[in-house]
Order: C-alpha cells, then structure tokens, then sequence
C-alpha cells in the first residue's frame, strides 16, 4: 500500500470507520476485483475476494455496492454471490438494488434512434469480436491486439463518431483497454454523487476502482471518503491511496470485515 495525498491518514480512516454507524464500500470490477482478460466473460474474481465479499454483503452496518462498466446482465454471472449486493451498471446508466428490484436506462428517443443504427455499422466495418453492446451504448475492445489494431479501430469509431450531430446526446471515451460510446450525462462519478446522497451525513466510505473512468468517482469522492486505486502498476491519479492486486486489496478488505464485525 502506498499513500498518495499527504493529507491521508489511513490508520485515521480505519479509527473512523470503526466508529461509524454509516459505512460505505464502493466497488469497481475489472481491473479491481478482478484482472483483466482478454475474453471478458472469463474476468473472474481474485482468489480469495468471492469469499470476501460475501462476508462484507453480511457485515452490519454497511453498504457495500459495485459500480462497473459491465451491463448488470454480463456482471452478475461472473460475480457468482449467494447474496448480490446493490450493483450500479453501465458507468450508472442501470440499477440493481439488494432487494432484486432493476432500474433501466431512460434514453431518450434521439440517442435510441442512433444507438439502433450501430449494429449495421459494427457488422459493415468487421468489428463484431471487438463489439461489447450494453443498455446506455457500447463499446469496442482492443486489449490484446498490436497497436497497429488499436489505431485502427480507434480511427474507425472516432471517424465515424465525429459524424453525430452535437446534440445527439452521446459521447466517445476511452478506457484501458478500448473505446466507449454512451449515453451522456451519467458516470461514476454521478453515481458516487447520488450514493452519497443517499446516505447519512456523515457516512464513512471509500471508493476502489483502476481505471481512467473511476477518476469520475475519486474526485467526486475528495474530502468525503477514500478514493483508492487499485492496479499492478501505477499511474497518475486523483486517489489518496494505491494498493497493488491481490494481495493489497485482499488486506484492505480483510481490515474492514474485521472493523465491520467489531461492532
């Protein structure tokens, strides 16, 4: 583990967090809790954080929500829990919460109509085995492939993105790994937002997450919990601490199992 803002404290959080009444823990999942694959359907847990998180779903006290890039449906497999916790899928576009219940996406009728014309284009330019579709856009990956590749469908989806008019209500980023087209007005950061909201004041949280769209979440995140970067190498970022997967995340989610069943 190695902090990264001076102003972080981490023996501090954890007196904190064992004080608290109202605890938070914010997931992401590729990357986070789980390496990346090239074949996304075999992005499977860590060893040992399946176990993990099903005690953290049982802890009293606390709220514990995976907030991904995957749709809900393609997350839920690969999570393989007894008991889900609240999910926030597609950057925040859909909603599962602990009692089952789903809230889709609300597009408007403008970016369905566009979002209808993709599967033409996918299938004309050749791109269906880079093609991941999802309920708010979707998305083209590249992990794996020579940079030549990369360039390629990179130059393909921009080109072809920069022909929507500007009130399409979609926008284009990129991700470890790929390049997304969504709906906009929605990401993790808008989901940490909301969650916040929906809390005590108060409320201790902390927020996992590796990628350049969990930056969204830790500065939404700054001053009101712990925004934690979770990757094997490091990179510049807006979070307070980095751990190092495995075996950094499986101590971090070890202290608050231990905090959580303290009270």
């Amino acid at each position: 583990m190695k902090i990264l803002n001076e102003d972080t404290h981490l023996n501090t959080f954890f007196k904190k967090l064992r004080r608290a009444s109202n605890r938070a823990l914010l997931l992401d999942y590729d990357g986070t809790l789980a390496p990346f694959r090239v074949e996304r359907d075999e992005a499977t847990l860590y060893p040992g954080v399946r176990e993990l998180l099903s005690a953290l779903i049982d802890a009293k006290q606390l709220r514990v929500v995976i907030i991904s890039g995957r749709a809900i449906d393609d997350l839920v497999p690969l999570l393989r829990l007894k008991q889900l916790p609240e999910i926030w899928g597609s950057h925040g576009w859909e909603r599962l919460l602990p009692d089952g219940r789903h809230v889709a996406p609300d597009l408007s009728e403008p970016i369905r109509r566009v979002l209808a014309q993709v599967p033409d284009w996918i299938e004309a330019e050749g791109l269906q085995p880079r093609y991941e579709p999802k309920p708010a856009g979707f998305a083209l990956h590249w992990r794996g492939t020579n940079e030549s590749i990369v360039r390629e469908i990179r130059e393909k989806a921009l080109r072809k993105w920069s022909s929507l008019p500007e009130d399409s209500g979609l926008i284009a980023k990129e991700f470890d790994g790929g390049i997304e087209l969504r709906a906009a007005g929605k990401d993790k950061g808008v989901a940490v937002r909301t969650i916040i909201s929906e809390m005590s004041e108060g409320a201790t949280m902390a927020y996992l997450g590796d990628d350049l769209t969990d930056e969204d979440a830790f500065r939404e995140l700054k001053g009101k919990g712990l925004a934690v970067l979770v990757r094997p190498k490091f990179r510049s970022t807006a979070a307070d601490l980095w751990l190092q997967p495995p075996d950094d995340l499986i101590e971090f989610l070890k202290n608050w199992i231990t905090i959580c069943r303290g009270n």
